[in-house]
Order: structure tokens, then sequence, then C-alpha cells
């Protein structure tokens, strides 16, 4: 690795990774690595797994830009092993990304920073059925949305219309992917908002021809409208900007992420989730926000990398 006062030189794109969202990742990967290749960087490019972390020992590389969503690249796994072994990476280190990808934890961390998020259950397959199904009749509203506490990309989310049809989503979605949680839906606006480095993206309100924003609507359906400047209240879109930032700043995130709310009729903006490793696909929003601040692909990859590189070192 070369010393802090050189410029990094050669660049690892690494991407793929194991789970739902490995055909996401790819895609993702291979957007950042041709942007990078429009630079006087090195650039190689990765699929990596469990089974074959050998680029992580190529002494020419500087630097690993992470592109992996979902289980082993986005839950802190990778970042741990390149943390063992002294390499630097961009995005949040092991411990945030470990936080922000468990659903329920992370919403604990909001709750203690005073920041918005909808009422939920935990769902513990060992719950009994009478107590579950009165506690998630006790969050309140018309409808709720079951969420298994470990995916990205609304893998396994459903909306459910009563207790009862939410009970049953429960005990599907804990077969499926393990624990699972029940929130009350929140009725209104779906905005994100990007972080690079401290700067704040400008918001973007994501409109669905579907009843939700999932995993069709997010990288398939070219329906969905992404609108910028749709909220008038330059206040208010401050707020929702502050509002993402202290999340981001809660769960310890750095380098560069995306931060997803809903917005209800009285203004307030429920915080969903963090991204820590947000996609660089055609439908993707952080490059979307980005391109909207001035900044192309090939900028916008350069900041991470710059911002991942000075924090390593800056610690070191």
């Amino acid at each position: 690795m070369r010393c802090c006062k050189e410029p990094f030189k050669t660049v690892a794109v690494l991407a793929g990774g194991v789970g739902e969202e490995r055909p996401v990742s790819l895609q993702s990967g291979q957007n950042v690595y041709q942007a990078l290749k429009k630079t006087d960087l090195d650039v190689r490019f990765a699929d990596i797994h469990p089974d074959d972390l050998s680029i992580l020992d190529d002494p020419d590389i500087d630097i690993f830009f992470l592109i992996l969503h979902g289980q082993f690249g986005e839950d802190g796994h990778l970042q741990k092993i390149l943390e063992e072994k002294n390499l630097v990476y961009t995005g949040s280190d092991s411990a945030a990304s470990c936080l922000a990808f468990d659903k329920w934890a992370a919403k604990k961390r909001f709750r203690e920073w005073g920041i918005p998020t909808a009422p939920a259950v935990y769902v513990e397959p060992d719950t009994e059925e009478h107590a579950l199904l009165e506690a998630i009749a006790g969050l309140g509203g018309e409808q709720f949305v079951v969420k298994p506490l470990r995916q990205g990309s609304s893998v396994g989310v459903q909306i459910a219309r009563t207790p009862q049809e939410a009970l049953r989503a429960a005990r599907e979605c804990s077969g499926l992917f393990g624990d699972c949680m029940v929130e009350r839906f929140i009725r209104g606006r779906e905005i994100t908002v990007g972080i690079v480095d401290r700067m704040v993206l400008p918001v973007i309100e994501i409109r669905p021809k579907q009843s939700f924003y999932d995993y069709q609507a997010k990288y398939i359906d070219d329906r969905t409208e992404f609108l910028f400047d749709t909220f008038s209240d330059v206040h208010q879109v401050e707020f929702f900007q502050k509002t993402a930032m202290d999340s981001f700043r809660a769960l310890g995130c750095r380098h560069f992420g995306r931060v997803d709310m809903i917005v209800d009729s009285q203004g307030t903006p429920w915080v969903l989730e963090i991204n820590t490793l947000p996609g660089f696909t055609s439908h993707s929003l952080l490059p979307m926000a980005a391109a909207r601040a001035g900044l192309d692909p090939t900028q916008l990859c350069l900041k991470i990398l710059e911002t991942a590189w000075l924090d390593f070192h800056k610690k070191g």
C-alpha cells in the first residue's frame, strides 16, 4: 500500500457476492468500473465471494471500491475481512454496516437519537400466535409492512391489510429469511436522500406505478418516476436533508450512503432504512442525485475513493 502522501493508482471494484442481490451488484459494479476506466487509474473488476478472496491479496491494489449489496457485502462481513488485512476500502466500516443492515437494530438506534421511525414488532419464531397478533394490532394504522431484517432491495417485503394477514406474512417471511419484523404502514410520499462525504444531495421523490417501491419497481419497471423539486418549501427540504444526515451519523456511517424515508401528511419524514452501499444501476438513485448536484458518474466515484483514501490515512 502506498504512502498517504502519494495518490492511489490502482483500484479494484468488488462486486457480486452472494444472496438475492447478486445480479444488481454485478450491474452496479460494471457501471462503477466503466466510470473509473475514464480516468488514468488502473482499474480492475472482481466478482468476489467468500470462497474466492484472492483479489484481496494482490499487493498492487491501493484501494477497493465496494459495490456489493446484501449478505456478505453490505452486512459487515467483507468489511471486517478488509479491516483485519488493514486494507483501504470505500463505504461504512464493519460495525456501522452490520448495524444498518439489521433493520431492527437500526430502528432501535434511530429511536435513541429521536429520529422518527415507524412503530414495529419483532417477530420471533416461538412467539405465541395470539400474543403476536395482539402486538401487531397494537401498532395501529390501516396496513402493515412485513420485512425480513437482513435483506435489501425490498427483497421479501410484503404489505398486509389486516393484523391476521400480517401474521401469516410474518410466519412466511420468518420461514424464508429467519428473523423479521412487522411495521405500521406509514402512508405518504417516498423520498430518498443521498450523502457523499459530508455533502447532502438533492431530495428525490419516488413515485412507483405499483402499490409500493419493490424490487420490480427499483430495477426493472421503467414507469417508476424519480422526481426532483417536488417539495416547494425550502425549510421542509432542509429538514429532510438534516434528518438524513442525523440518521447517517446515528449509525456511524461514512463516505457515502442513501437514506430512505416516507413523508406523511403532516410533513414528518419517517426513516425506513439506510443503504450503506447504494446501487449504481440505471435505476439507482445516488448517482441520479449526484448528477443533479453536478457530479457525473466518474466524478462521483472519484470523490468516494478520495474520501475513503483520506479517511483511512487520517486515522493511520
